[in-house]
Protein backbone atom coordinates (compact mmCIF):
# COMPACT_ATOMS: atom_id res chain seq x y z
CA UNK A 1 0.00 0.00 0.00
CA UNK A 2 3.06 2.69 0.76
CA UNK A 3 4.73 1.52 -2.87
CA UNK A 4 1.02 2.50 -4.12
CA UNK A 5 0.82 5.99 -2.37
CA UNK A 6 4.51 6.63 -3.66
CA UNK A 7 3.89 5.43 -7.46
CA UNK A 8 0.16 7.85 -7.25
CA UNK A 9 1.80 10.81 -5.73
CA UNK A 10 4.41 10.32 -8.45
CA UNK A 11 2.11 10.38 -11.09
CA UNK A 12 0.96 13.93 -10.25
CA UNK A 13 4.24 14.89 -10.84
CA UNK A 14 4.66 14.03 -14.35
CA UNK A 15 3.62 15.61 -17.48
CA UNK A 16 1.17 14.79 -20.09
CA UNK A 17 2.69 15.37 -23.08
CA UNK A 18 6.34 13.50 -22.59
CA UNK A 19 4.59 10.92 -19.89
CA UNK A 20 8.31 11.68 -17.71
CA UNK A 21 8.90 13.79 -14.71
CA UNK A 22 8.09 17.47 -14.85
CA UNK A 23 11.49 18.82 -16.33
CA UNK A 24 11.43 22.91 -15.70
CA UNK A 25 7.72 23.09 -14.85
CA UNK A 26 5.30 25.77 -16.31
CA UNK A 27 1.67 26.68 -15.43
CA UNK A 28 -0.48 27.58 -17.91
CA UNK A 29 -3.83 29.55 -17.05
CA UNK A 30 -5.74 26.62 -17.10
CA UNK A 31 -3.77 25.42 -14.04
CA UNK A 32 -2.38 22.60 -15.64
CA UNK A 33 1.76 22.41 -15.27
CA UNK A 34 3.91 21.01 -18.05
CA UNK A 35 7.49 20.46 -19.02
CA UNK A 36 8.47 24.00 -20.57
CA UNK A 37 9.42 22.52 -23.99
CA UNK A 38 6.44 20.31 -24.47
CA UNK A 39 4.07 22.67 -23.96
CA UNK A 40 6.00 24.98 -26.34
CA UNK A 41 6.24 22.17 -28.55
CA UNK A 42 2.85 21.82 -28.67
CA UNK A 43 1.88 25.62 -29.58
CA UNK A 44 4.37 25.68 -31.78
CA UNK A 45 2.94 23.36 -33.46
CA UNK A 46 -0.64 25.04 -32.96
CA UNK A 47 0.72 28.53 -34.04
CA UNK A 48 0.17 27.84 -37.88
CA UNK A 49 -3.73 27.75 -36.91
CA UNK A 50 -3.86 31.05 -34.59
CA UNK A 51 -5.57 28.99 -32.01
CA UNK A 52 -3.29 27.78 -28.30
CA UNK A 53 -4.97 25.53 -26.63
CA UNK A 54 -4.41 23.17 -22.95
CA UNK A 55 -3.38 20.04 -24.15
CA UNK A 56 -5.00 18.24 -21.24
CA UNK A 57 -8.38 20.02 -20.63
CA UNK A 58 -8.41 21.57 -24.07
CA UNK A 59 -9.56 25.29 -23.18
CA UNK A 60 -8.10 27.74 -26.00
CA UNK A 61 -6.40 31.04 -25.51
CA UNK A 62 -6.66 34.13 -28.13
CA UNK A 63 -3.02 34.84 -27.41
CA UNK A 64 -0.13 32.67 -26.61
CA UNK A 65 0.04 32.61 -22.64
CA UNK A 66 2.85 33.67 -20.85
CA UNK A 67 4.76 30.61 -19.13
CA UNK A 68 5.98 30.96 -15.71
CA UNK A 69 8.32 28.86 -13.71
CA UNK A 70 6.46 26.45 -10.93
CA UNK A 71 9.12 26.85 -8.11
CA UNK A 72 7.38 24.36 -5.28
CA UNK A 73 6.80 21.88 -8.46
CA UNK A 74 10.91 21.90 -9.66
CA UNK A 75 11.62 21.25 -5.65
CA UNK A 76 9.55 18.58 -5.36
CA UNK A 77 10.95 17.07 -8.46
CA UNK A 78 14.18 17.58 -7.55
CA UNK A 79 13.74 15.92 -4.22
CA UNK A 80 11.86 12.94 -6.29
CA UNK A 81 14.71 12.79 -8.63
CA UNK A 82 17.45 12.25 -5.43
CA UNK A 83 14.70 9.47 -4.08
CA UNK A 84 16.01 7.58 -7.08
CA UNK A 85 12.23 7.21 -7.90
CA UNK A 86 12.53 9.34 -11.21
CA UNK A 87 11.19 8.22 -14.97
CA UNK A 88 7.59 7.65 -15.88
CA UNK A 89 5.89 5.83 -12.84
CA UNK A 90 5.23 1.63 -13.58
CA UNK A 91 1.15 2.58 -13.81
CA UNK A 92 1.40 4.15 -17.16
CA UNK A 93 1.95 2.74 -20.37
CA UNK A 94 2.83 3.58 -23.80
CA UNK A 95 0.86 2.48 -26.99
CA UNK A 96 3.11 -0.79 -28.78
CA UNK A 97 1.83 -2.27 -31.41
CA UNK A 98 -1.45 -3.11 -32.14
CA UNK A 99 -2.67 -0.87 -28.95
CA UNK A 100 -4.91 2.44 -29.68
CA UNK A 101 -2.73 5.19 -29.14
CA UNK A 102 -4.29 8.38 -27.05
CA UNK A 103 -5.95 11.01 -29.16
CA UNK A 104 -4.62 13.76 -26.53
CA UNK A 105 -1.27 12.76 -26.34
CA UNK A 106 1.86 14.38 -27.91
CA UNK A 107 5.12 13.80 -28.58
CA UNK A 108 7.09 10.71 -30.06
CA UNK A 109 5.98 8.47 -27.51
CA UNK A 110 2.20 8.20 -26.88
CA UNK A 111 0.12 6.86 -23.83
CA UNK A 112 -1.97 3.95 -24.79
CA UNK A 113 -5.90 4.33 -24.63
CA UNK A 114 -7.98 2.86 -21.98
CA UNK A 115 -11.30 4.14 -23.39
CA UNK A 116 -13.31 5.40 -26.57
CA UNK A 117 -15.92 8.02 -26.71
CA UNK A 118 -18.69 7.56 -28.76
CA UNK A 119 -19.64 11.12 -28.83
CA UNK A 120 -16.33 12.71 -29.22
CA UNK A 121 -15.09 9.89 -31.35
CA UNK A 122 -11.95 10.14 -29.60
CA UNK A 123 -9.69 7.38 -27.61
CA UNK A 124 -8.02 8.62 -24.11
CA UNK A 125 -5.32 7.31 -22.14
CA UNK A 126 -6.42 6.80 -18.07
CA UNK A 127 -4.67 10.61 -17.79
CA UNK A 128 -6.74 12.58 -20.61
CA UNK A 129 -10.04 10.08 -19.90
CA UNK A 130 -10.45 12.10 -16.37
CA UNK A 131 -12.63 14.96 -17.80
CA UNK A 132 -14.85 12.29 -18.82
CA UNK A 133 -15.08 11.40 -15.45
CA UNK A 134 -15.57 14.85 -13.79
CA UNK A 135 -16.95 17.02 -16.11
CA UNK A 136 -21.14 17.15 -15.60
CA UNK A 137 -21.15 17.37 -19.57
CA UNK A 138 -18.95 14.68 -20.31
CA UNK A 139 -20.11 12.52 -17.82
CA UNK A 140 -23.19 11.64 -20.35
CA UNK A 141 -21.11 10.41 -22.96
CA UNK A 142 -21.11 6.45 -23.88
CA UNK A 143 -17.47 5.07 -23.08
CA UNK A 144 -16.50 2.18 -24.70
CA UNK A 145 -13.01 0.16 -24.54
CA UNK A 146 -10.66 1.84 -26.82
CA UNK A 147 -11.18 0.66 -30.88
CA UNK A 148 -9.30 2.01 -33.66
CA UNK A 149 -12.93 2.00 -35.64
CA UNK A 150 -13.86 4.97 -34.82
CA UNK A 151 -14.28 6.55 -37.95
CA UNK A 152 -16.58 3.72 -39.15
CA UNK A 153 -18.85 5.71 -37.00
CA UNK A 154 -18.82 9.07 -39.16
CA UNK A 155 -21.37 9.12 -42.27
CA UNK A 156 -18.39 9.62 -45.13
CA UNK A 157 -20.73 12.04 -47.17
CA UNK A 158 -21.96 14.22 -44.64
CA UNK A 159 -19.24 13.60 -41.71
CA UNK A 160 -21.84 13.15 -38.86
CA UNK A 161 -22.30 10.70 -36.49
CA UNK A 162 -24.18 7.61 -37.35
CA UNK A 163 -26.95 7.06 -35.25
CA UNK A 164 -29.83 5.81 -37.50
CA UNK A 165 -30.55 2.76 -39.02
CA UNK A 166 -32.38 2.62 -42.27
CA UNK A 167 -34.10 -0.97 -42.31
CA UNK A 168 -35.45 0.00 -46.13
CA UNK A 169 -31.43 -0.22 -47.36
CA UNK A 170 -29.58 -2.29 -44.38
CA UNK A 171 -27.40 0.45 -42.85
CA UNK A 172 -26.44 2.69 -40.48
CA UNK A 173 -26.84 6.67 -41.48
CA UNK A 174 -26.62 9.81 -39.73
CA UNK A 175 -29.53 12.26 -39.04
CA UNK A 176 -28.67 14.48 -42.65
CA UNK A 177 -28.69 10.95 -44.17
CA UNK A 178 -32.77 10.81 -43.22
CA UNK A 179 -33.70 13.98 -44.25
CA UNK A 180 -31.61 13.05 -47.98
CA UNK A 181 -31.77 9.99 -49.52
CA UNK A 182 -33.35 8.06 -47.51
CA UNK A 183 -36.11 9.97 -47.07
CA UNK A 184 -39.76 8.52 -46.50
CA UNK A 185 -38.02 5.09 -45.25
CA UNK A 186 -38.05 3.26 -42.57
CA UNK A 187 -35.52 4.38 -40.09
CA UNK A 188 -35.09 4.11 -36.66
CA UNK A 189 -32.30 4.58 -34.23
CA UNK A 190 -29.33 2.67 -34.04
CA UNK A 191 -30.10 1.28 -30.37
CA UNK A 192 -33.22 0.45 -30.96
CA UNK A 193 -32.12 -1.48 -33.96
CA UNK A 194 -29.72 -3.34 -31.95
CA UNK A 195 -32.24 -4.23 -29.10
CA UNK A 196 -34.86 -5.43 -32.04
CA UNK A 197 -31.80 -7.73 -33.69
CA UNK A 198 -30.94 -8.76 -30.73
CA UNK A 199 -33.93 -9.98 -29.38
CA UNK A 200 -34.86 -11.47 -32.76
CA UNK A 201 -31.87 -13.01 -32.70
CA UNK A 202 -32.21 -14.41 -29.33
CA UNK A 203 -35.51 -15.60 -30.18
CA UNK A 204 -34.24 -17.40 -32.98
CA UNK A 205 -32.03 -18.68 -30.72
CA UNK A 206 -34.34 -19.90 -28.33
CA UNK A 207 -36.72 -21.37 -30.83
CA UNK A 208 -33.57 -23.36 -32.48
CA UNK A 209 -32.53 -24.72 -28.67
CA UNK A 210 -36.14 -25.95 -27.92
CA UNK A 211 -36.48 -27.70 -31.63
CA UNK A 212 -32.82 -29.14 -31.39
CA UNK A 213 -33.95 -30.05 -27.52
CA UNK A 214 -37.09 -32.14 -28.96
CA UNK A 215 -35.13 -33.45 -32.13
CA UNK A 216 -32.44 -34.59 -29.53
CA UNK A 217 -35.00 -36.17 -27.51
CA UNK A 218 -36.71 -38.04 -30.32
CA UNK A 219 -33.29 -38.82 -31.52
CA UNK A 220 -32.40 -40.25 -27.93
CA UNK A 221 -35.52 -42.68 -27.90
CA UNK A 222 -35.01 -43.72 -31.38
CA UNK A 223 -31.49 -45.34 -30.22
CA UNK A 224 -32.89 -47.26 -27.36
CA UNK A 225 -35.75 -48.81 -29.41
CA UNK A 226 -32.89 -49.32 -32.19
CA UNK A 227 -30.55 -50.87 -29.16
CA UNK A 228 -34.02 -53.17 -27.96
CA UNK A 229 -35.24 -53.77 -31.41
CA UNK A 230 -31.38 -55.05 -32.04
CA UNK A 231 -31.11 -57.05 -29.42
CA UNK A 232 -34.63 -58.84 -29.90
CA UNK A 233 -33.11 -59.14 -33.50
CA UNK A 234 -30.18 -60.82 -31.87
CA UNK A 235 -31.88 -63.38 -29.64
CA UNK A 236 -34.36 -64.23 -31.99
CA UNK A 237 -31.69 -65.13 -34.83
CA UNK A 238 -30.00 -67.04 -32.45
CA UNK A 239 -32.83 -68.74 -31.25
CA UNK A 240 -33.61 -69.54 -34.74
CA UNK A 241 -30.09 -70.32 -36.20
CA UNK A 242 -30.35 -73.28 -32.78
CA UNK A 243 -34.02 -74.52 -34.07
CA UNK A 244 -32.47 -74.82 -37.81
CA UNK A 245 -29.16 -76.33 -36.37
CA UNK A 246 -30.76 -78.67 -33.99
CA UNK A 247 -33.57 -79.85 -37.25
CA UNK A 248 -30.69 -80.07 -39.37
CA UNK A 249 -28.59 -82.69 -36.69
CA UNK A 250 -31.99 -84.42 -36.51
CA UNK A 251 -32.05 -85.00 -40.02
CA UNK A 252 -28.55 -86.03 -40.04
CA UNK A 253 -29.09 -88.41 -37.34
CA UNK A 254 -32.11 -90.06 -39.40
CA UNK A 255 -30.04 -90.48 -42.59
CA UNK A 256 -27.50 -91.99 -40.81
CA UNK A 257 -29.53 -94.09 -39.13
CA UNK A 258 -31.66 -95.10 -42.69
CA UNK A 259 -28.52 -95.54 -44.31
CA UNK A 260 -27.13 -98.18 -41.77
CA UNK A 261 -30.35 -99.72 -41.56
CA UNK A 262 -30.25 -100.50 -45.17
CA UNK A 263 -26.83 -101.28 -45.20
CA UNK A 264 -27.75 -104.22 -42.45
CA UNK A 265 -30.80 -105.27 -44.22
CA UNK A 266 -28.82 -105.92 -47.78
CA UNK A 267 -26.01 -107.08 -45.98
CA UNK A 268 -27.69 -109.85 -44.20
CA UNK A 269 -29.10 -110.39 -47.54
CA UNK A 270 -26.32 -111.15 -49.25
CA UNK A 271 -24.72 -112.72 -46.52
CA UNK A 272 -27.69 -115.48 -46.64
CA UNK A 273 -26.79 -116.03 -50.58
CA UNK A 274 -23.29 -115.68 -49.77
CA UNK A 275 -23.90 -119.19 -47.73
CA UNK A 276 -26.38 -120.95 -50.32
CA UNK A 277 -23.73 -120.37 -52.70
CA UNK A 278 -21.02 -121.69 -50.82
CA UNK A 279 -23.15 -124.99 -49.86
CA UNK A 280 -24.16 -125.29 -53.55
CA UNK A 281 -20.29 -125.21 -54.51
CA UNK A 282 -19.70 -127.93 -51.87
CA UNK A 283 -21.82 -130.21 -53.49
CA UNK A 284 -20.88 -129.70 -56.98
CA UNK A 285 -17.51 -130.46 -55.95
CA UNK A 286 -18.15 -133.67 -54.11
CA UNK A 287 -20.61 -135.43 -57.08
CA UNK A 288 -17.63 -134.22 -59.43
CA UNK A 289 -14.86 -136.19 -58.06
CA UNK A 290 -17.52 -139.02 -57.19
CA UNK A 291 -17.85 -138.56 -61.46
CA UNK A 292 -13.89 -138.40 -61.68
CA UNK A 293 -14.10 -142.27 -59.50
CA UNK A 294 -16.52 -143.25 -61.83
CA UNK A 295 -15.11 -142.96 -65.11
CA UNK A 296 -12.28 -145.59 -64.09
CA UNK A 297 -14.83 -147.97 -63.41
CA UNK A 298 -14.68 -150.73 -66.64
CA UNK A 299 -18.34 -152.44 -65.65
CA UNK A 300 -20.58 -150.38 -67.82
CA UNK A 301 -23.95 -151.49 -65.93
CA UNK A 302 -22.65 -150.37 -62.66
CA UNK A 303 -22.00 -147.06 -64.16
CA UNK A 304 -25.31 -146.45 -66.15
CA UNK A 305 -26.88 -148.13 -62.85
CA UNK A 306 -25.05 -145.58 -60.66
CA UNK A 307 -25.64 -142.46 -62.86
CA UNK A 308 -28.82 -141.55 -62.13
CA UNK A 309 -28.35 -140.89 -58.62
CA UNK A 310 -24.82 -138.66 -59.27
CA UNK A 311 -26.78 -136.29 -62.15
CA UNK A 312 -29.70 -135.52 -60.95
CA UNK A 313 -29.42 -132.03 -59.28
CA UNK A 314 -30.25 -130.28 -56.54
CA UNK A 315 -31.72 -127.20 -55.95
CA UNK A 316 -29.75 -124.42 -56.73
CA UNK A 317 -30.19 -120.86 -55.73
CA UNK A 318 -31.91 -118.64 -58.00
CA UNK A 319 -29.03 -116.05 -59.34
CA UNK A 320 -31.21 -113.73 -60.52
CA UNK A 321 -32.26 -113.16 -56.82
CA UNK A 322 -29.07 -112.11 -55.14
CA UNK A 323 -29.52 -107.72 -55.81
CA UNK A 324 -27.35 -105.54 -54.15
CA UNK A 325 -28.20 -101.88 -54.16
CA UNK A 326 -24.68 -99.87 -54.28
CA UNK A 327 -26.26 -97.32 -56.20
CA UNK A 328 -28.57 -96.51 -53.68
CA UNK A 329 -25.95 -94.61 -51.14
CA UNK A 330 -24.68 -92.80 -54.12
CA UNK A 331 -28.29 -91.63 -54.51
CA UNK A 332 -27.74 -90.52 -51.63
CA UNK A 333 -25.42 -88.83 -51.48
CA UNK A 334 -26.38 -87.04 -54.25
CA UNK A 335 -29.62 -85.81 -52.69
CA UNK A 336 -27.67 -84.69 -49.33
CA UNK A 337 -25.53 -82.85 -51.41
CA UNK A 338 -28.15 -81.36 -53.16
CA UNK A 339 -30.27 -80.03 -50.50
CA UNK A 340 -26.49 -78.42 -49.39
CA UNK A 341 -26.80 -76.40 -52.47
CA UNK A 342 -30.24 -75.30 -52.10
CA UNK A 343 -29.71 -74.14 -48.67
CA UNK A 344 -26.54 -72.19 -49.17
CA UNK A 345 -27.77 -70.58 -52.58
CA UNK A 346 -30.84 -69.89 -50.09
CA UNK A 347 -29.24 -68.44 -47.72
CA UNK A 348 -27.00 -66.21 -50.16
CA UNK A 349 -30.78 -65.07 -51.66
CA UNK A 350 -31.85 -64.30 -47.97
CA UNK A 351 -28.23 -62.66 -46.70
CA UNK A 352 -28.84 -59.62 -49.20
CA UNK A 353 -32.35 -58.94 -47.28
CA UNK A 354 -30.46 -59.50 -43.97
CA UNK A 355 -26.85 -57.69 -44.84
CA UNK A 356 -28.81 -54.59 -46.11
CA UNK A 357 -28.74 -51.81 -43.46
CA UNK A 358 -32.58 -50.46 -43.52
CA UNK A 359 -31.83 -47.70 -40.30
CA UNK A 360 -30.44 -44.10 -41.74
CA UNK A 361 -29.68 -41.16 -39.04
CA UNK A 362 -31.00 -37.96 -41.24
CA UNK A 363 -29.29 -35.24 -40.48
CA UNK A 364 -30.94 -31.94 -40.60
CA UNK A 365 -29.50 -28.81 -42.36
CA UNK A 366 -30.87 -25.05 -42.24
CA UNK A 367 -32.93 -24.50 -45.05
CA UNK A 368 -32.26 -22.31 -48.11
CA UNK A 369 -32.76 -19.12 -47.74
CA UNK A 370 -34.88 -17.56 -50.78
CA UNK A 371 -36.32 -14.23 -49.14
CA UNK A 372 -34.62 -11.31 -48.87
CA UNK A 373 -34.94 -11.52 -45.10
CA UNK A 374 -33.63 -14.86 -44.83
CA UNK A 375 -30.68 -13.81 -46.60
CA UNK A 376 -30.05 -10.52 -44.33
CA UNK A 377 -29.33 -13.42 -41.18
CA UNK A 378 -26.39 -13.88 -43.11
CA UNK A 379 -25.28 -10.31 -44.32
CA UNK A 380 -21.90 -9.01 -43.07
CA UNK A 381 -20.19 -5.58 -43.17
CA UNK A 382 -16.80 -5.42 -45.17
CA UNK A 383 -14.12 -2.89 -45.54
CA UNK A 384 -11.73 -2.88 -48.79
CA UNK A 385 -8.18 -3.29 -49.10
CA UNK A 386 -6.52 -0.28 -50.58
CA UNK A 387 -3.40 -2.28 -51.09
CA UNK A 388 -4.86 -4.26 -53.50
CA UNK A 389 -7.16 -2.39 -54.74
CA UNK A 390 -6.80 -1.48 -58.53
CA UNK A 391 -4.81 1.83 -59.35
CA UNK A 392 -8.12 3.31 -61.03
CA UNK A 393 -10.05 2.51 -57.72
CA UNK A 394 -11.00 5.31 -55.31
CA UNK A 395 -11.88 4.09 -51.65
CA UNK A 396 -13.47 6.16 -49.80
CA UNK A 397 -12.51 6.60 -45.92
CA UNK A 398 -14.45 4.02 -44.66
CA UNK A 399 -13.19 1.87 -47.35
CA UNK A 400 -16.60 0.57 -47.83
CA UNK A 401 -17.30 2.08 -51.06
CA UNK A 402 -14.92 2.68 -54.36
CA UNK A 403 -15.12 5.05 -57.21
CA UNK A 404 -13.70 4.52 -60.39
CA UNK A 405 -11.32 8.15 -61.10
CA UNK A 406 -9.73 8.03 -64.68
CA UNK A 407 -6.98 10.71 -63.87
CA UNK A 408 -4.86 9.49 -60.85
CA UNK A 409 -2.95 12.42 -59.59
CA UNK A 410 -1.01 9.74 -56.79
CA UNK A 411 -0.61 6.69 -57.83
CA UNK A 412 -0.73 3.87 -55.78
CA UNK A 413 2.20 2.19 -54.68
CA UNK A 414 3.16 -0.83 -56.54
CA UNK A 415 2.14 -4.42 -55.18
CA UNK A 416 2.29 -7.95 -55.80
CA UNK A 417 -1.15 -8.22 -54.72
CA UNK A 418 -2.65 -5.37 -56.52
CA UNK A 419 -4.94 -6.42 -59.21
CA UNK A 420 -4.23 -4.56 -62.57
CA UNK A 421 -6.48 -6.46 -65.17
CA UNK A 422 -9.95 -5.60 -63.30
CA UNK A 423 -11.57 -3.29 -61.21
CA UNK A 424 -11.51 -5.04 -57.55
CA UNK A 425 -9.99 -4.45 -54.13
CA UNK A 426 -9.92 -7.46 -51.66
CA UNK A 427 -11.81 -7.69 -48.37
CA UNK A 428 -9.25 -6.60 -45.68
CA UNK A 429 -10.55 -8.54 -42.42
CA UNK A 430 -12.86 -11.18 -40.77
CA UNK A 431 -14.39 -10.60 -37.83
CA UNK A 432 -17.69 -12.05 -35.90
CA UNK A 433 -21.17 -10.47 -36.65
CA UNK A 434 -24.30 -10.53 -34.34
CA UNK A 435 -25.74 -13.13 -36.92
CA UNK A 436 -23.01 -14.98 -38.13
CA UNK A 437 -19.16 -14.78 -39.68
CA UNK A 438 -18.48 -12.48 -42.71
CA UNK A 439 -15.84 -10.21 -43.78
CA UNK A 440 -16.24 -6.63 -42.36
Amino acid sequence: MAQQGVLLDQEKFCCSVCLDLLKEPVTIPCGHTYCRSCIEGCWDQDNLKGVYSCPQCRQAFTQKPDLRNNNMLSEVVEKLKKTGLQGAPTALYYAGPGDVACDFCTGTRKQKALMSCLVCLVSSCETHLQPHYSVPALKKHQLVKASSQLQDRICPQHDELLKVYCRTDQQCICLLCVMDEHKGHNTVSAAAEMQNKLRMNQQDIQQRIQERETELKELKQAVESLKHSAQTAVEDSERIFTELIHSIEQRRSEVKELLRTQQKTQVSQAEGLLEQLEQEISELRRRSTELDQLSHIEDQIHFLQSYPSLSSSSVCADLSSIVVYPKYFLNVNKAVSGLREKIEDFLKGEWTKISTPGISVEVLLPPEPKTREQFLQYSCQLTLDPNTAQKSLSLSEGKRKMTVVKNVKDPCPDNPERFTDWWQSRPNSLSHSILGFGFQ
